[in-house]
C-alpha cells in the first residue's frame, strides 16, 4: 500500500545494511503533539531517497516524542552506536539546541528540514551544520514586511516561550514598522487561550500575529474565530500549514500567511514533487514534506560528488546546493542557511479542501539577520 511507503523504504534499505555505504541519522516527532510535523519530513525525505533508486544509503529512524532528553539519547546511540555519517529530521528548536552542537563537534554532518534557531545561524554556527528550510525569523520577518504594506500599524503579538517562540517574534518587530498593542509568550503546547484572546479584546490592536505550530495553532484559531473578535490576523506557515487547515476549518479562511513554498510554486520539480507525494501517500503535501525532500535531495546532491568520509570535499559538495529545489532557485548563505523567497499565501477552499494560494511577494531573495555574526 503506498501509504506505507516511508516505513517499507526504511526497512529495505536496512536490510542492506552491511553494503550501506552512508548512514543517515533522523531524529524526529512522530508521536504526541506534533507528530504531523515529523511524520510531514519522514514522508518527503523517504520519498526523495526512494525515488533516487539508490541502495547505498541507510536510513535510521527514531521518535523524539518532542523531549530533549530523548533526543539527546538518540543523538548519543546514533552517533556511538549507530555510526551515522549525517543526522536530520529534528523539528523543534529546544531539541536542535540540545542535539546539534554536540553532534556537528563530533564530525556528524547535520541538515535542518526544519529547526533554525537563531544561535545556530550566528556566533554557534558550525561548517558542518546546514539548515535546508530557514533561520527560524524569516517567515515572522516576512510576516511583519507584509502587515507594513496591508496597512496594519498596531499588531497583537503572540508566541510560545521557546527559542522558535522568540525568535518569531523578534522576526516580526524587526520588520513590523508599527506599534504593538501587545506582546505575549504562552507556554508551549498550551491549548487554552481565553486569557489571551481577552487580551486580544481588550487592547486596541488593529491587527494579530501570532506563531503557534501544531495544536496550539488548530487551538487558538478555533478559540479566536469563536470570540467574535474580528481583527485581521497574521502569521507564519506553520499555524495554516496543509495538515493543520482541515483541522482548523472555515475558522483559517482568508486568513494570510507566509512561506517559502507552496504547492502552486511554478516549476517542474515542485509540480512533480506535489503529484508523486499525493500519489504515495494519499494526502497533499506540506510545508514540512517539501522541506524534507529538498533536504533529502540536497544529500543526494552531495553524496554524487563526494563521499561523507572525505569531509572537506562533503562539505563543498553540500555548499554548492546543486539539486533541484521545490523552491526554484535555492542557495545558502556564509553561515549555511538558505538565501531564498518569501510567499504571501491566503487560505482558500478547493472543493471540500481547505488549502493556500500565492497572492504575492513577502520577501525576495531574502537572507537571515545572524550570518554577519558567524564566523566559520
Amino acid at each position: 500500500m503506498k501509504k506505507f511507503l516511508a516505513a517499507a523504504a526504511v526497512s529495505a534499505l536496512c536490510a542492506t545494511g552491511a553494503l550501506a555505504e552512508v548512514k543517515v541519522g533522523m531524529i524526529t516527532t512522530l508521536s504526541g503533539g506534533g507528530a504531523g510535523l515529523g511524520i510531514d519530513v519522514r514522508d518527503g525525505f523517504m520519498l526523495a531517497i526512494v525515488q533516487s533508486g539508490r541502495d547505498d544509503i541507510e536510513v535510521v529512524i527514531e521518535d523524539d516524542q518532542r523531549k530533549p532528553d530523548i533526543a539527546v539519547q538518540l543523538s548519543d546511540k546514533m552517533i556511538q552506536s549507530e555510526r551515522v555519517d549525517v543526522m536530520t529530521g529534528i523539528i523543534w528548536s529546544n531539541l536542535a539546541m540540545a542535539v546539534v552542537p554536540a553532534a556537528v563537534n563530533q564530525n556528524v554532518f547535520y541538515l535542518s528540514p526544519n529547526a533554525g534557531p537563531s544561535p545556530l545561524a550566528g556566533q554557534g554556527c558550525h561548517q558542518n551544520y546546514f539548515n535546508v528550510a530557514w533561520q527560524n525569523d524569516n517567515l515572522h520577518e516576512a510576516a511583519g514586511a507584509y502587515a507594513n504594506g496591508a496597512g496594519y500599524s498596531n499588531s497583537f503579538i503572540l508566541a510560545p516561550n521557546y527559542p522558535a517562540g522568540v525568535d518569531a517574534l523578534t522576526g516580526y518587530k524587526r520588520f513590523f514598522e508599527g506599534n504593538l498593542a501587545g506582546e505575549v509568550y504562552t507556554e508551549l503546547g498550551q491549548t487554552d487561550y481565553a486569557a489571551e484572546i481577552a487580551q486580544i479584546r481588550a487592547s486596541d490592536a488593529d491587527s494579530v500575529f501570532f506563531f503557534l505550530p501544531g495544536g496550539m495553532g488548530i487551538s487558538f484559531l478555533k478559540q479566536y474565530a469563536d470570540s467574535g473578535i474580528e481583527l485581521p490576523v497574521v502569521g507564519p506557515a506553520f499555524s495554516f500549514d496543509q495538515g493543520i487547515l482541515q483541522a482548523v476549518g472555515d475558522a483559517a479562511l482568508g486568513v494570510v500567511n507566509t512561506s517559502q513554498w507552496n504547492k502552486d510554486i511554478d516549476n517542474p520539480t515542485n509540480a512533480a514533487f506535489v503529484e508523486s507525494f499525493q500519489a504515495e501517500y494519499g494526502r497533499l503535501p506540506s510545508l514540512y514534506a517539501s522541506q524534507g525532500f529538498d533536504t533529502a535531495n540536497l544529500l543526494l546532491s552531495a553524496l554524487e560528488k563526494a563521499d561523507p568520509s572525505d569531509a572537506d570535499a562533503f562539505r563543498e559538495a553540500l555548499r554548492a546546493a546543486e539539486f533541484d529545489s521545490t523552491r526554484g532557485d535555492f542557495s545558502f548563505g556564509p553561515n549555511h542557511h538558505p538565501i531564498q523567497t518569501i510567499y504571501a499565501r491566503e487560505v482558500i477552499k478547493e472543493g471540500d479542501v481547505f488549502t493556500n494560494k500565492i497572492i504575492g511577494v513577502a520577501l525576495e531573495n531574502h537572507s537571515d539577520a545572524y550570518a554577519a555574526e558567524c564566523k566559520m
